[in-house]
């Protein structure tokens, strides 16, 4: 006979589920193809892609300025010399993603393959919590004085000159920009408008590759690196983007994606050595060498660490439920990370966006990601959600707090977007949300807000299988 433990534990054991059926099986959710983003036209009926004509022409004349100053853009082929005067100093900036660094190596390789002295470019990139647009980037500018900078995916807002000393500035992009929200004075290219958005390495690979017959290996797997280190690995090569057959023939996906997560690292790791980064990709002349870079490898160790940490995080909800929450505390740059897992796995109706709040990323400042949630982007019928939109009219009946917030609170794409404000800002916005509390259905509730109850029974061991609960069976 069984011990009375071993009963118990065997009735509290779950009887396994029924397997599906072709009437019980749950239809998959189904995204639009990425490339089948209708694109903006121009008068004559032609796509606008990846930007806008006029944009790329007088991009490609900035990156050729440098040496054509005294020279018709005709005879670029022909000119063997270059005066001494000519080779002035450049400041590329990049951001530190793979999508950032790809774009700032595909620049990098275009202008030494035109001639430019590589001792004569300089990269910056700002310090841990600090962006393009400070005091401290415009000082360590100056430090360098410039005649050109190149400032490379890292966002855009309308701000005074990058440096007061005469320069020419070109913004290459793809993030969400107000009209004129650049820096005054620069030219810009950017996607944003044009979908389906390209990334800032393909955009960037689209206005140098024609600048020099020599660079088609040289950049080609670069486009492809970053943009699957922001679209995805799933994302298909097909019209509007360009021709990738060759690339990934000689360069397998699978070699592109694994040093996606690798260039990606150290902008995660709490160090912050982006610099680590940066000397992988530019030495690289393919992704299998980014792959052996002994100091991406230690930072990804890292950043895997501390998202199994944090991941397992419980959202909460606002109050109209259509925003998730999760409050998570590391001094690595992981928010990002979650809120992408947690997107594609959060289902409701009501749900649109997953956001991850980092309490331990900055002192006194709450970084946060947010993410379309999967299931908002299959809804048919619905207007696609913005979250720039959203965020920004959840705040936008009190100017005050908005102003303190910054400009730095929902900064990014429409469907990615993100931001970092100050802890006690941040308390008040997500009062503003509602986080933690629902609305009581009129029919028998009184209509007040009451603490939220969970809203499904999933939870990460399930979308995970990291943590499965176990019975412990007493007796024999």
């Amino acid at each position: 006979m069984s011990s009375p433990a071993k009963r118990k534990a065997e009735k509290d054991i779950s009887p396994p589920k029924p397997k599906k059926t072709k009437t019980t099986r749950k239809t998959k959710t189904e995204i639009p193809a990425y490339h089948r983003t209708p694109s903006r036209q121009d008068e004559s009926g032609e796509n606008v892609w990846p930007a806008r004509k006029e944009q790329i022409e007088r991009a490609r004349e900035i990156i050729r300025q440098w040496y054509t100053t005294k020279h018709s853009i005709e005879n670029v082929w022909t000119l063997t010399s270059r005066s001494a005067e000519a080779q002035k100093p450049i400041v590329i900036m990049p951001d530190k993603d793979a999508d950032g660094l790809s774009s700032g190596a595909i620049l990098h390789h275009t202008l030494t393959a035109l001639g430019l002295s590589p001792d004569l470019i300089s990269v910056y990139f700002p310090p841990k919590g600090s962006n393009v647009h400070d005091e401290t980037t415009k000082q360590a500018l100056t430090a360098i004085s410039p005649s050109y900078i190149f400032i490379l995916d890292q966002g855009s807002r309308k701000t005074p000159p990058v440096i007061d000393s005469p320069h020419t500035c070109l913004v290459v992009d793809h993030h969400f920009a107000d009209e004129g929200g650049f820096p005054e004075g620069s030219d810009y290219v950017t996607a944003h408008d044009c979908p389906p958005v390209a990334t800032s390495a393909l955009l960037t690979y689209t206005i140098c590759l024609p600048l020099h017959p020599d660079l088609h290996d040289k950049i080609s797997w670069l486009a492809a690196l970053g943009t699957h280190g922001d679209l995805g690995s799933s994302i298909k090569w097909e019209p509007p983007f360009p021709d990738m057959v060759a690339t990934f023939k000689q360069h397998p996906k699978k070699s592109i994606n694994d040093a996606v997560a690798l260039a990606n690292a150290p902008r995660r790791a709490a160090a912050y050595n982006v610099r680590d980064a940066w000397d992988a990709v530019i030495s690289a002349s393919s992704p299998i060498d980014i792959s052996k870079a002994d100091k991406l490898k230690e930072a990804s160790m890292e950043v895997r660490r501390e998202t199994e940490r944090c991941t397992h995080t419980a959202p909460k909800f606002s109050a109209d439920a259509t925003i998730a929450v999760l409050t998570i505390s590391s001094a690595a740059q992981i928010h990002p990370v979650i809120a992408t897992r947690w997107s594609g796995t959060l289902k409701s109706n009501k749900l649109e966006i997953v956001m991850c709040a980092n309490e331990g990323y900055l002192p006194d400042k709450v970084n946060f990601s947010c993410r379309v949630a999967k299931c908002a982007r299959a809804r048919e019928g619905e207007e696609k959600v913005d979250i720039i939109k959203k965020l920004e009219g959840i705040v936008a009946g009190d100017e005050e707090l908005r102003l303190r917030l910054g400009e730095s609170f929902a900064r990014g794409h429409k469907e990615a977007s993100g931001g970092i404000v100050g802890k006690g800002e941040w308390e008040e916005f997500k009062k503003l949300m509602g986080v933690g509390e629902v609305k009581k259905k009129e029919a028998g509730g009184s209509g007040k807000k009451e603490k939220e109850k969970p809203a499904q029974k999933n939870t990460l061991a399930n979308y995970f299988g990291k943590k499965e609960k176990s019975v412990k069976v007493e007796g024999a």
